[in-house]
C-alpha cells in the first residue's frame, strides 16, 4: 500500500545524503519494520511520507498514487502517523486530543456521527487511553502520552498507520501491548510501517524487516534473513550474537560485553 520508489533526500547541512536510493513496500496485513542505529534515515523516511522534507529523488505513493498529486487530507484519511515528538500548543484533555483524529474526515461542516464516536471509543478502548479520560495531556506521564498519541492515530482510521519509535517511554508490559495491537491491526488487513530500535520485538512481531544504514537498505526481507550476525555487528559497530526467542523462536540479538583493554585472551 504504501510504496518507497527509488527515494532520495538530502538536508542541505549535511554532506552525506540522509536517504539513498532507498526501495520497499509496506503492503496491508503484514507488520514493516524499518530498523537501523541512530541517523541512519529511519524517520526521515516518514518525514518523507508526510511532506516534511523534499525528495531529491525518487516518489512515495499509496495504492499506485504518487502523494504529491493527493491532498494532505486526503493522505490523512488514508494513512494515520504517529511522529517520534510533537509539541500540543493548546490545553486539551485526552478526550479532545483523541477526537482530533477524527478531523481529516470531518472537513468543516460535517457535523460528528455515531460512526466517529464509534471510532474514537475504540481508539481509546484499544489502547487503554480511557482510564485518563478527562486528565489534561500536561498531567499525563511519558508513557501515558504515546498511548494517548496512538489512540488519535487509530481514531483517524485508514488502511495504514505509520509509528516513528512508539514505545518510547514504555514500560515492558505497555511495549507488549503495542505489539499485540499492532499485530492485531495488521492481521485486520492494515499495513502497519514501524520505525523501532527495538529488533528482538520487531522479530518477534514483522512479516518484514528493512535495515537502513548511513541513509542505504543494507538488508531486507524476514527476520531471519535481516538478523544476521555478521551484518547486524558491522552496522551497529558492536559485537553480538544472535539466538533463538525460547518463547516463539524468532532470532534474537544479545549485545556481547566489551573486552577489557588489556584482555588478549580469545
Amino acid at each position: 500500500m504504501i510504496t518507497y520508489r527509488d527515494v532520495g533526500v538530502r538536508y542541505a547541512s549535511r554532506d552525506r545524503a540522509a536517504l539513498q536510493g532507498v526501495s520497499f513496500e509496506a503492503t496491508r496485513g503484514r507488520i514493516t519494520a524499518v530498523v537501523g542505529p541512530n541517523g541512519s534515515g529511519k524517520s526521515t523516511l516518514v518525514r518523507a511520507l508526510l511532506g516534511s522534507v523534499h525528495l531529491e529523488t525518487g516518489r512515495i505513493e499509496i495504492d499506485g498514487t504518487h502523494i504529491a498529486s493527493l491532498a494532505r487530507r486526503e493522505i490523512a484519511s488514508r494513512v494515520a502517523a504517529v511522529t517520534q515528538r510533537e509539541d500540543v500548543v493548546f490545553p486539551l484533555k485526552v478526550r479532545e486530543y483523541v477526537q482530533l483524529g477524527r478531523y481529516p474526515r470531518l472537513g468543516l461542516w460535517r457535523s460528528v456521527s455515531a460512526a466517529d464516536v464509534a471510532a474514537v471509543r475504540r481508539a481509546l478502548d484499544l489502547t487503554g487511553a480511557d482510564a485518563f479520560l478527562d486528565r489534561a495531556l500536561s498531567q499525563l506521564s511519558g508513557g501515558e502520552w504515546q498511548r494517548v498519541r496512538l489512540a488519535r492515530a487509530l481514531a483517524q482510521g485508514g488502511d495504514a498507520i505509520v509509528l516513528d519509535e512508539p514505545t518510547t517511554f514504555l514500560d515492558v508490559g505497555h511495549e507488549m501491548h503495542l505489539f499485540e495491537l499492532l499485530g492485531r491491526l495488521a492481521s485486520e488487513g492494515h499495513a502497519v510501517l514501524l520505525v523501532s530500535h527495538q529488533l528482538n520485538l520487531v522479530a518477534r512481531f514483522a512479516a518484514h524487516m528493512v535495515l537502513l544504514h548511513h541513509g542505504r537498505i543494507e538488508a531486507a526481507g524476514t527476520p531471519d534473513d535481516v538478523m544476521q550476525a555478521g551484518v547486524l555487528e558491522r552496522v551497529y559497530e558492536w559485537p553480538l550474537v544472535i539466538t533463538r526467542d525460547p518463547a516463539v523462536g524468532a532470532p534474537t540479538l544479545v549485545p556481547l560485553r566489551a573486552r577489557p583493554r588489556g584482555d588478549r585472551t580469545v
